[in-house]
């Protein structure tokens, strides 16, 4: 259920990508299980190594209780018309029936393929996050949502919504001039390239041992709730 125009072809995005993307604020006033190393490692050659901070670290702040016994990672592109599927068809219920009550934890990780308003938007989310905001930041982007590379992610309608939501306009502006958290982005990217990511969107749920559960697309939510369910069972 990938989209086609969501397929890795651009997602090669380097940090001098990044810098001229956000300069343009300058206007402004099926399952698998994976195995995981125990510890980060870097190595100049080879490929990356996949660790527990690679579904973890460069994303968004937890949603839900931290001490969820599992969590589900999903890897996203604002811009994505599956993702956006997922946001709108299925995300309310896991919501609903996991995450508020206590049972998952979720996190949002920046997987941009799509074009540069992708990566402004992921920007955008980033910089209402030091605000405390990013969920609220994440939502209103998708409920803004009207397709790919069409202007709805411009940057002037980036700030309407950071308006709205209520954030300190300056501040967030700011943030997206200097571009503060483009490494961050630019990590979450390398991230879903060591995971071999090929679309989005992309979701792992890492059970109470520890192990990992890889599902590719806007699967339905009997789909999670399987997952969830077959996860939960190990506390038994």
């Amino acid at each position: 259920m990938i989209h086609g125009p969501s397929l890795a072809i651009g997602a090669g995005i380097s940090a001098v990508v990044l810098v001229v993307v956000f300069l343009s604020f300058d206007g402004m006033n099926s399952q698998s299980e994976l195995v995981m190393q125990p510890t980060p490692t870097v190595e100049p050659q080879g490929p990356a190594k996949i660790t527990m901070e690679t579904f973890l670290s460069n994303g968004s702040p937890i949603l839900g209780d931290s001490n969820a016994p599992v969590t589900l990672v999903e890897f996203g592109d604002y811009q994505c018309h599956f993702c956006n599927v997922f946001f709108h068809s299925t995300e309310g219920d896991i919501l609903t029936n996991y995450v508020e009550t206590g049972k998952v934890r979720m996190i949002f990780k920046d997987y941009n393929i799509i074009g540069p308003d992708s990566v402004n938007a992921s920007h955008g989310a980033h910089c209402a996050n030091d605000q405390g905001m990013f969920w609220e930041y994440h939502d209103i982007l998708y409920n803004n949502w009207t397709g790919e590379n069409n202007g709805w992610a411009s940057s002037e309608n980036l700030l309407r919504m950071a308006q709205e939501i209520g954030l300190d306009v300056e501040v967030w502006s700011q943030c997206m001039i200097d571009g503060n958290h483009s490494q961050v982005i630019v990590a979450s990217n390398d991230d879903a390239r060591a995971l071999e990511l090929t679309g989005t969107p992309a979701f792992f749920v890492i059970g109470p041992d520890g192990k990992v559960t890889r599902l590719f697309g806007a699967q339905p939510y009997e789909t999670f709730e399987r997952t969830f369910e077959t996860e939960l069972e190990k506390q038994s």
